[in-house]
């Protein structure tokens, strides 16, 4: 194809992207993958072949899953410098948009690894339309097959995954960052972009061959690795604060270890151990290290360092005085291996990462294996209440290891109130107490320290004179606080600079601690870093009854010592009674910190619903208890705000364009819009706290598009929607089980949910493999079969006029930009219904769609989990389903 269609495209005086004059690497080939924020986000695939890099777009980007077949479109080809480029090409300039070099690194032709065989191989596989290659990347691995899809133009083809050791269904596109510099699509759209590391398409003399003496078949089969340094000075991969458990089997569940959290760097017999600072523990913890010493391995261990009382539970107390008063066992709880003799494990599963790990460690008493369960994080949860533990950790089974970051992929969920604080100053003591009174202490928010109350409890003697000796250096005149503090005793000032652990019984109204009682100094944690933990909302919905235990047996290996069993509790809405007795006034605000994020929730008494009496604050409290199960269904989709900030007794209004209104730490995502002409800034649900912001807002109902930001064009499902005109509810049962009977023979899975409304939505999976366009002949495909099934009620025309007493089978909201109420929204309509995710058994006569309410669906919830889970799953094969339904 040569260089010239790349050079007819781009205006090179214009943009970054290099003219390039062809050449080729070292002796091996070498392959590369830009992630690429154009128009559309999609994955550029490049092959170095005869100077030049062939080029295929993939929109979804490349799949491990030998199940799933990625378009891939031949465009033009780049020179061979491109496999260095990373950068912004400028808007008006073919491609504008973020480019990062998402993975590189070598390839060959499957059937040889020399280069000149490899070559003729590919050139062949090129001409017939069937590229067969093994790649050898940091996150793309093993091999591949390029198909050439017949009848097509010629550019359409499809990348496959062949079944190697390196096949697996996670999702390695959610791997986001560079594998030269680090940087995210988003980082270099702000402007920042870290340093580069060595290049990944390096010269002529600086490349080395990439010649191994393992055969294809050893490589693929696992028999060897390739090789990776150790990585070192490892910033841990943090969790996000969440207050309730959860069961979901994608999920497995630690105990919450009460200690310092330490990375372990085994090189042989030498052990580095260090905290998330990377401050050395080596002097601190002699015994650890002897022990680790004796794996002689090469490996990165991440874990627990903490002191087990006789009963075998961590305590961040015993672990603070461990070198003073020698109480208790000291010991190492490795949960997640990072790196094993030469092969980097992060971007591997979770799940197989501890698989590794467990088989690695011996049975030593003070390095002990941090086992798991999967599913029952409410069990889990229970039992380690019942246990007097400090909680648990639930963590994506499939996530990759996301070094320095603080991921949704892991949560902590707190059984004790525990809070890390900054000491900012001390108390004159009273009468006999020596040294000083009580600790100031404080967090951050937004940047500055605000006071969150005072801790004296917790010292002896001999603590309270060493904690004053250690203040003296850090005196200072003035309060780190720009507000002042309250204080019936003097207070002393210092330089905030310690941190402490302190256990605690509630926050109070003012957002400070009641009864703080400090445990000890946190020596591995940086005082900017010190934020609110949250561990119930600060404004939740009341409890209910509890529900009824379940009977699924849990055990957990080492299990700590049980305790008496106590009641466990749910979080739903306040009953109506109690919604009566509140005030009638508009004015109560509170303050809620979520994802570390600082939310001002205003007139929570605001009565939105005036027959029953739910109030603004029932949306937010809703919302709050629901958002585990609804984030997924949001994240990444644009959202079309449709705001009734009165209640349901004035007319709402959408709000597409969110303009300044947001904060900057909620994604926003700007879309062109054809009907307008022009660019509208949407807002992006990625987050609980986004979602409470847009419950403050007035937003009863939440609309997402059926697409994500990764394709806009390509829908992860198709919608029928059966909207009736003046008919009984019992006829749009029956028209949705006419759409069942089309979809069943067709081999399509379908999830029906109420409207929220009169009607019933039925989503079909498409994973994302079909554009609108495709997505949309398909619904109608199916509409107008079943509408021929029950033609007495049902009809396909959209006036309402035109289809009085008859069910509309909608099929035209399967186009970008359309959205429908999200499963779990509510819905601005008497009685506060919820548009709610069913099972097709309960499609039949009886039900009732009123019955689904604010008040009901927390309990539903609990019990049947997301019932709409298999939206968002791998999605239909349409052309099968089309040959299913022509053979009929």
């Amino acid at each position: 194809m040569g260089l010239e269609e790349y050079h007819r495209k781009r205006d090179l005086a214009k943009t970054p992207e290099p003219a390039g004059q062809g050449g080729k690497a070292a002796n091996a080939l070498r392959f590369v993958i830009h992630k690429h924020a154009a128009s559309h986000l999609h994955y550029d695939f490049r092959l170095e072949i005869d100077g030049v890099l062939k080029s295929w777009a993939i929109p979804k980007g490349p799949s491990l899953d030998p199940a799933v077949k990625r378009l891939a479109m031949m465009v033009e080809d780049h020179p061979y410098e491109y496999g260095e480029f990373e950068g912004v090409i400028p808007k008006g300039n073919y491609g504008a948009g973020e480019v990062i070099i998402w993975d590189t690194g070598t390839f060959h032709a499957a059937a040889s690894e020399e280069r000149e065989r490899s070559l003729e191989l590919l050139r062949e596989g090129l001409r017939k339309g069937d590229l067969k290659f093994i790649l050898r990347g940091e996150k793309v691995s093993g091999e591949f097959a390029l198909v050439r899809i017949k009848g097509e133009k010629g550019n359409s083809w499809l990348l496959i995954k062949k079944n190697d050791r390196f096949a697996s269904s996670e999702d390695v596109t959610l791997q986001e960052r560079s594998v030269v510099s680090n940087a995210t699509i988003e980082d270099l759209r702000a402007g920042r972009v870290p340093a580069r590391r060595v290049g990944s398409f390096e010269s002529e003399q600086t490349a080395q061959p990439a010649q191994s003496d393992q055969s294809d078949r050893e490589y693929l089969a696992g028999t060897t690795h390739p090789p990776a340094e150790m990585p070192h000075q490892i910033s841990p991969m943090l969790a996000t604060s969440a207050a309730e458990p959860f069961d979901d089997p994608d999920w497995l569940y630690e105990i919450k270890l009460d200690g310092y959290r330490t990375i372990a760097e085994l090189s042989g017999a030498d052990v580095l151990l260090y905290s998330r600072n990377n401050l050395s523990f080596n002097k601190k913890f002699p015994s650890l290290v002897r022990s680790l010493s004796a794996l002689n391995v090469n490996a990165v261990l991440d874990g627990e360092v903490v002191v087990l009382d006789e009963s075998g539970r961590s305590y961040f107390q015993l672990l603070q005085n461990y070198q003073r008063t020698g109480r208790g066992n000291i010991c190492y709880f490795p949960f997640d291996l990072l790196y094993l003799n030469g092969e980097d494990l992060r971007s591997r599963p979770l799940l197989a990462r501890k698989e590794r790990l467990r088989a690695l460690l011996p049975d030593l008493p003070d390095i002990r294996y941090s086992d798991h369960i999967m599913e029952y994080g409410r069990e889990f949860f229970d039992l380690a209440r019942r246990n007097n533990l400090e909680g648990i950790l639930a963590k994506r089974a499939t996530s990759t290891y996301q070094t320095g970051r603080r991921s949704r992929d892991w949560l902590k969920i707190k059984i004790r109130m525990q809070q890390e604080a900054v000491i900012c100053g001390f108390t004159e003591p009273r009468r006999s107490r020596k040294g000083f009174g009580s600790l100031v202490l404080g967090v951050y928010e937004d940047e500055r320290l605000v006071c969150i109350g005072f801790a004296g409890g917790g010292f002896d003697d001999a603590g309270l004179k060493e904690m004053h000796d250690m203040l003296q250096p850090l005196v200072q005149a003035k309060s780190p606080f720009e507000s002042p503090v309250k204080s019936d005793m003097p207070i002393t000032w210092v330089r905030p600079e310690l941190v402490c652990e302190v256990e605690f019984s509630e926050w109070t109204e003012e957002n400070v601690m009641r009864h703080p009682i400090f445990l000890g100094l946190r020596e591995d944690k940086d005082p900017r870093s010190v934020v609110r933990e949250l561990v119930r909302s600060e404004f939740e919905p009341s409890p209910l009854a509890a529900p009824e235990p379940s009977a699924t047996p849990l055990t957990v290996a080492p299990s700590p010592s049980k305790t008496d069993d106590a009641p466990a509790s749910a979080q739903s809405l306040p009953t109506s009674s109690h919604r009566k007795e509140r005030s009638a006034g508009n004015g109560r605000n509170e303050t809620l910190l979520l994802d570390g994020h600082r939310i001002e929730l205003t007139n929570l008494d605001k009565v939105f619903w005036p027959q029953e009496g739910y109030t603004k604050g029932d949306v937010v409290a809703y919302y709050r208890t629901v958002a585990h199960a609804m984030l997924p269904h949001l994240v990444d989709r644009p959202e079309s705000l449709y705001r009734t900030p009165h209640g349901i007794a004035e007319p709402g209004f959408f709000q597409k364009e969110t303009g300044d209104l947001p904060p900057s730490w909620i994604a926003t995502r700007e879309i062109y819009s054809k009907h307008v002409d022009k660019s509208i800034k949407f807002l992006v649900c990625q987050d609980e706290a986004t979602l409470i912001y847009m419950a403050n807002l007035g937003c009863i109902e939440i609309n997402p598009w059926l697409s994500r930001l990764q394709q806009l064009d390509y829908p992860d499902y198709f919608v029928i929607d059966l909207d009736p005109e003046d008919i009984p509810f019992a006829k749009v049962i029956d028209a949705a089980l006419a759409v069942r009977e089309v979809l069943e023979k067709a081999g399509a899975a379908s999830f029906p949910k109420t409207s929220g409304a009169t009607g019933i939505h039925i989503y079909v999976p498409l994973g994302g493999k079909y554009d609108y366009d495709t997505a949309g002949g398909f619904a109608k495909i199916v509409a107008t079969l079943a509408h021929h099934k029950v033609p007495e009620f049902t009809s396909l025309v959209r006036s309402p006029k035109l289809r009085q007493k008859r069910v509309y089978l909608d099929f035209l909201q399967n186009k970008p930009g359309q959205t429908l109420a999200a499963p779990y929204s509510i819905r601005p309509r008497p009685g506060a219904p919820v548009s709610t995710p069913l099972k097709w058994e309960e499609v039949k006569p009886g039900l009732d769609p009123v019955q689904f309410t604010i008040r009901t669906m927390p309990g539903r919830l609990e019990r049947m989990g997301d019932l709409f889970a298999g939206v968002l799953g791998p999605g239909i094969d349409l052309e099968r389903c089309i040959e299913n339904l022509e053979g009929g």
